[in-house]
């Protein structure tokens, strides 16, 4: 495959003067300001779900993680400032990797939040499978990347970390202690918790602070003038209202974003004696907060396809209630009608690590996905040998 660094107005120039084959372009969307969970935007309108066209692929790298999960492509690169990658990644069917902060470079990037530091974005792979996310970092993780950006730690891949088989200690969590995950995303943790300790992994339950997330260093400034005057993309309006209180309110909130918040986290997690983290993927629509606090943090994560919406799933989601039954959990309980119709989507769980420790993310990534893999064909084995059973007796 061919990748061309061109801009828009470059790339429509040469389709124009015919020096560029139409049939051999393709163009991938982002949501508006590229901070969405859903992946619309005024000119080129709503990007669908490969799985299911009534169906968002989230956001805001929707359109690349849609055409990865539609088999039109092998590899991907997104940018992750509260879960960009890992958000579509899970809602296609695919895997993806948020790194550490600063492991990749940013050089030729563009952001709409230029100069905020509360949270960071990361660039990252997008991929069908975990290895492919490995071998991308590998590849990007060299001298070359670290010479054009000085900036960057000098830090190669780890291959001998990442193949590694000694046991996990790892710490799962069914909910982030703000937000209540759906039903789907709950019984993917436990799942998955169950193959890993059939698997001699140590696995123990890991209590999380209550996070309450503030992303932009100006108070949102900049990006609340960029949409002045526009068409509101619905999926942003919650965010515009949280950007728009009041400052004594919002600084309430920034005790939440001192460095000191980052290292009581690392010495809880320490104490806790555990290597990496099992976590759901999401809450219902605009709840994001088991993304976003891996931002803040600057915590590497990856997201692995585990399972698909049943039934089941779908009557529990009926009952929703949240972890407080506050006004908060009720405004979410409204909003799950949008979330039915969703029986055979993909389930994802989401992976942690400490900061730096990208590889062992990736390698306990790489054991979910396996153990997933070997339970499906178990159960398919299982399957068959009654079907057999009974064709024989009748």
């Amino acid at each position: 495959a061919l990748i061309l660094k061109l801009s828009l107005s470059e790339l429509t120039q040469q389709l124009k003067d015919g020096s560029l084959n139409p049939d051999n372009v393709l163009i991938t969307c982002l949501s508006a300001s590229t901070f969405s969970y859903d992946c619309r935007n005024p000119i080129y309108g709503q990007t669908v779900n490969p799985h299911n066209p009534q169906k968002t692929p989230g956001g805001s790298t929707g359109g690349e993680a849609a055409l990865i999960g539609g088999g039109g492509s092998l590899l991907g690169i997104g940018t992750d400032l509260g879960g960009s990658i890992r958000l579509p990644s899970s809602f296609c069917g695919i895997c993806g990797f948020k790194p550490t902060a600063h492991r990749l470079s940013l050089q030729g990037f563009r952001s709409i939040c230029r100069g905020q530091k509360s949270a960071s974005s990361s660039p990252g792979p997008m991929a069908r499978d975990v290895d492919s996310l490995a071998l991308c970092m590998q590849a990007l993780l060299c001298d070359h990347m670290f010479s054009l950006d000085p900036t960057v730690p000098p830090l190669p891949f780890n291959m001998e970390i990442y193949r590694s088989s000694r046991p996990l200690r790892i710490g799962y969590l069914e909910n982030d202690g703000y937000l209540q995950p759906t039903p789907s995303m709950v019984r993917g943790v436990r799942e998955v918790k169950a193959l890993l300790e059939q698997a001699g992994h140590t696995v123990r339950r890991h209590h999380t602070h209550v996070i309450v997330t503030g992303l932009y260093a100006d108070g949102a400034t900049t990006l609340l003038q960029k949409l002045k005057g526009g068409l509101l993309d619905p999926s942003l309006k919650q965010q515009v209202f949280i950007h728009s209180l009041p400052k004594w309110f919002k600084k309430i909130l920034s005790f939440l974003l001192k460095p000191d918040y980052i290292q009581e986290t690392i010495a809880h997690w320490r104490s806790c004696n555990i290597d990496v983290l099992l976590s759901p993927m999401i809450g219902p629509a605009t709840a994001v907060s088991c993304t976003m606090l891996y931002n803040l943090l600057k915590f590497p994560a990856g997201v692995v396809p585990v399972s698909t919406v049943t039934a089941k799933d779908e009557e529990e989601l009926k009952h929703y209630k949240g972890c407080y039954q506050d006004s908060y959990d009720k405004s979410l309980k409204e909003v799950t009608h949008t979330m039915t119709g969703g029986e055979g989507l993909p389930v994802a769980v989401q992976c942690v690590a400490l900061p730096w420790q990208d590889e062992l993310c990736l390698r306990f990534m790489k054991e979910v996905e396996q153990l997933v893999k070997e339970s499906k064909k178990l159960s398919f084995s299982v399957s068959q040998e009654r079907l057999q059973t009974s064709e024989a007796t009748c």
